[in-house]
């Protein structure tokens, strides 16, 4: 769903990504300095119940997910290594954002394990989600899409923190947290599904690897190179040397030399 909006987004975070790429700054730079920072505004202000004040925080950080891609574009600068830097640290960020609430309902600021249980549980199925796909992908198979991608997770329960911090309405996070561990959990199944009907749809995609069938010359080390010589069968070219050590040749295979007369039939 917020995936939808990207276009407007990287229209508003242009300037900033045009500006670093003339400061020198790499994308991924940016990349590592944007996890770093929503990893510490989850991880330090989320267990002590500073929940809207960790929320600015992330969300100062959060948008390099998109000023990094703009800025390997536009450098011209994208790589595999680029790729898979950003889903890592992506997987990082997103596991301190819930994983620092799961902090606060464990402590005792939100002194509920219950909604603890809850937000660890979101927390996992949102990292299925993401497993799902990338293992499909690796497959050469589909499993994107579903009811809760991780754009909607995230954004999601950082604007619902921040107002139930501020309005004093604790039960708006806990609905939010219920909902995303609901979602999250029929996206794993939704895209579990999608990938096995893919399968049954393709016989061939059944199998990881496609059998060797088996080598009869193998068996057989005289069949193994039907070209080359047996060195047990007779090579007439070769000479045959006598007991004597000298070399004998039939008198129709030797050649006329000028002391030896020709033969006549």
């Amino acid at each position: 769903m917020i995936s939808r909006f990207r276009q407007f987004w990287t229209k508003v975070i242009s300037p900033i990504a045009n500006l670093l790429l003339r400061l020198g700054v790499s994308a991924d730079a940016v990349t590592l300095v944007g996890t770093i920072g929503v990893s510490a505004g989850a991880l330090i202000f989320f267990p002590r119940g500073h929940l809207w004040l960790g929320v600015v925080v992330i969300t100062c950080f959060v948008f390099s997910d998109l000023i990094d891609g703009y800025m390997a574009r536009t450098s011209g600068t994208s790589s595999k290594w680029g790729s898979f830097l950003d889903s890592t640290l992506d997987r990082l960020g997103d596991g301190a954002v819930f994983g620092g609430l799961v902090l606060y309902y464990a402590g005792s600021a939100g002194h509920s394990r219950w909604m603890a249980a809850v937000t660890l549980w979101a927390l996992v199925m949102g990292a299925t989600t993401s497993y799902a796909r990338a293992k499909a992908e690796s497959l050469g198979l589909q499993a994107s899409g579903g009811l809760a991608e991780r754009s909607d997770r995230l954004v999601s329960v950082l604007v619902i923190a921040f107002f139930s911090d501020v309005l004093n309405l604790p039960i708006l996070l806990k609905i939010v947290l219920w909902a995303i561990a609901i979602a999250s959990t029929i996206t794993v199944v939704q895209r579990a599904v999608s990938v096995r009907k893919q399968v049954l749809a393709d016989p061939t995609n059944a199998r990881l690897g496609t059998p060797t069938a088996p080598n009869p010359a193998a068996a057989d080390p005289s069949t193994a190179n039907p070209t080359a010589p047996n060195p047990s069968a007779p090579n007439p070219t070769a000479p045959n040397p006598t007991s004597d050590g000298s070399v004998a040749r039939s008198a129709e295979h030797k050649t006329p030399g000028p002391d030896t007369p020709p033969t006549t039939s």
